[in-house]
């Protein structure tokens, strides 16, 4: 029993991600959708991951491996674009996490992951290198949350984080703090993401959040923007912050459901470089979410 608590900690730590998902899912489907209100673009995501642990011969040390699959879709109602929008409309990414975890001195844990995969518009069968996006993540934990001797739970981990397939392909540092500062509330603080909890039963959760989320995609066979300059990769990049209900079906499988307002919204066609050359939307609009989790 002792193993399984520390397996599910470990797993906790280990899938953090800058994807800006949930710190420990084990296994998730969830359904994502940007309404077009008032702006050009409508954006949908299907998304379904999971993680398996491997326990290794020493003692608290683990590997992990998993995949998480998307399907996005543009839907850009206007004629008058400067570029072939069918192009646009439709995208898969699939990542294969690997990751790596160990105790260290003073009760601090370290947890690694590398995460290669591809996204892109067209078809797995249609795949090439430039196709290719490499994640990864490194960070040091400290975990206080389950201590019976500890009156208010907490914990830290702090990192650093680079991926390039979610809307922000440049290095961030990883910084959470947990603590749960009364029975009801708790809260988060740190980037990628933080939030203020509600604890309204054993069942019933609120939380008032921020994040960043987006993706990036590979363009094959490229997208001539004004018959001129040739984009190669699309971009979005948001900065979020609503409210997410959870209702706890079991101790470990939780519904969820969120409503946000986009506070920064950028989506750009770029070129090889990675320089934007056209930018597609810009209005910030609501984000919403709803899905089923297996949690720790």
């Amino acid at each position: 029993m002792k193993n399984l608590k520390d397996l599910y900690f470990i797993i906790a730590v280990c899938i953090a991600n800058s994807s800006f998902a949930q710190l420990d899912d084990l296994a998730k489907v969830d359904f994502t959708i940007i309404p077009e209100n008032g702006s050009d673009i409508e954006y949908t995501r299907n998304r379904a991951l999971f993680n398996f642990p491997i326990k290794l011969k020493k003692e608290k040390e683990f590997l992990f491996l998993g995949l998480d699959y998307s399907n996005f879709h543009l839907r850009m109602d206007r004629n008058d674009l400067p570029f072939n929008k069918e192009a646009l409309s439709d995208f898969q990414s699939l990542d294969f996490n690997i990751g790596y975890t160990k105790s260290l001195k003073n009760n601090w844990r370290l947890g690694m992951r590398l995460t290669p995969g591809f996204s892109t518009n067209l078809k797995a069968n249609n795949l090439s290198f430039e196709d290719m996006i490499l994640s990864g993540v490194v960070v040091f934990i400290k975990d206080k949350k389950k201590r019976p001797d500890v009156k208010k739970p907490w914990r830290l981990i702090i990192g650093a984080s680079y991926s390039g397939n979610r809307g922000f392909p440049f290095p961030l540092p990883f910084i959470s703090y947990y603590r749960k500062f009364h029975p009801k509330w708790s809260y988060n603080v740190g980037i990628p993401k933080m939030n203020l909890q509600y604890h309204a039963s054993s069942l019933h959760r609120f939380k008032l959040y921020a994040e960043l989320d987006g993706f990036t995609a590979n363009l094959q066979r490229g997208v001539f923007v004004d018959n001129s300059m040739l984009a190669e990769s699309i971009n979005m990049s948001l900065i979020l912050s609503g409210l997410q209900y959870e209702f706890h079906i079991t101790k470990n499988i939780q519904f969820y459901a969120r409503t946000s307002y986009i506070l920064s919204n950028s989506v750009n066609l770029r070129n090889k470089n990675k320089d934007n050359i056209v930018e597609l939307d810009n209005a910030n609009s609501l984000y919403l979410r709803t899905g089923i989790r297996f949690k720790i």
